[in-house]
């Protein structure tokens, strides 16, 4: 595979994508980024703004298994890892797999699940396995979570901590589409009032996980020079010292932007990195990734706009 392949490749995921969904193009990008590069992704947004049908058509378009969990106050870590259950032709115990086992898992509403079941699911984002009355099983390489939340009810969630969001690559705030966007939306999707079913779109998987794998092989020998290096790493040192951040992104976070900037710059077409690339990735991939000052949520901060002021002042390379 060359690099031109890998181009085409992510143009025919926005192609298939772009048949049910409008606009969201850069929630796009981040998900073909975070595809190339293995990393997991949480979409929050309102009601509405298409998180789940996104990521039903992101699976769609591969040739790889796809699970959906809605989430529940009520969920246990077995009803996601599943349970060892007595088979009495073996007289032994076998393991019934749960809904993790698949390749593409959307976690619907994560934050409405208690801290235990969530740690249950971000054991396996950070391991790529589960482990299971002591016995660990291994997840497929191409194992990747899509996990939506809503950030406006309170009541009945259990927010996610900022370790455990640590584990994915970008958050992703959806938003609302423009006026002409919404007409096309409307246009396309006013004459039901349920999600569209997507074999209405005739979606098909374009991408087999052979092809997958050898774009991911392909972006990671992706060369990144000294002074890029040297520019992603003051960024995140940068949210160390700054007076409105109390807590900063760590080395991981320097190693993911490198990285989703290798898998990004290759859906772009490159097989080379501009700092263009990494101001667009920073902010998805950091806002989660700091804690800001009480004194700067009392003035109404928010960390999107920290982020920025750090991009602003930080130094880029000629």
């Amino acid at each position: 595979m060359e690099f031109r392949d890998v181009s085409a490749m992510t143009e025919g995921i926005r192609g298939e994508i772009r048949k049910a969904v409008v606009g969201q193009d850069d929630v796009i990008e981040l998900m073909l980024t975070s595809l190339l590069c293995g990393g997991h992704i949480l979409l929050e947004g309102v009601p509405g703004t298409a998180k789940t049908l996104l990521a039903q058509c992101f699976a769609a378009s591969l040739s790889l298994r796809f699970g959906r969990v809605q989430f529940t106050p009520d969920m246990m870590p077995g009803d996601l890892l599943g349970t060892n259950l007595f088979n009495f032709q073996t007289n032994g115990f076998t393991l019934t797999q749960g809904p993790v086992f698949t390749d593409i898992l959307l976690a619907d509403e994560i934050n409405r699940t208690p801290p235990k079941t969530q740690a249950a699911l971000l054991q396996a984002m950070n391991e790529y396995s589960v482990t299971v009355d002591g016995v660990t099983h291994p997840l497929g390489e191409a194992f990747m979570v899509v996990a939506t939340q809503n950030p406006i009810e309170q009541q009945g969630t259990y927010p996610l901590p900022e370790a455990q969001l640590d584990r994915f690559l970008f958050k992703i705030n959806l938003t609302y589409p423009s006026k002409e966007q919404e007409c096309a939306i409307v246009a396309r999707h006013g004459n039901r009032t349920a999600m569209p079913r997507l074999a209405d779109f005739g979606l098909a998987p374009v991408v087999s996980a052979d092809r997958l794998f050898s774009a991911r092989q392909l972006v990671s020998e992706i060369r990144l020079g000294d002074p890029l290096v040297a520019y992603i790493v003051d960024i995140v040192r940068a949210t160390r010292d700054h007076p409105a951040i109390e807590t900063g992104a760590s080395t991981r976070a320097a190693n993911m932007l490198a990285s989703a900037s290798r898998a990004y710059a290759t859906t772009q077409g490159r097989d080379f990195v501009i700092p263009d690339d990494v101001k667009f990735l920073a902010v998805p991939l950091l806002r989660h990734r700091i804690v800001l000052a009480p004194n700067a949520e009392i003035d109404g901060l928010v960390s999107d706009a920290v982020i920025v002021e750090i991009l602003e002042q930080t130094a880029v390379p000629r």
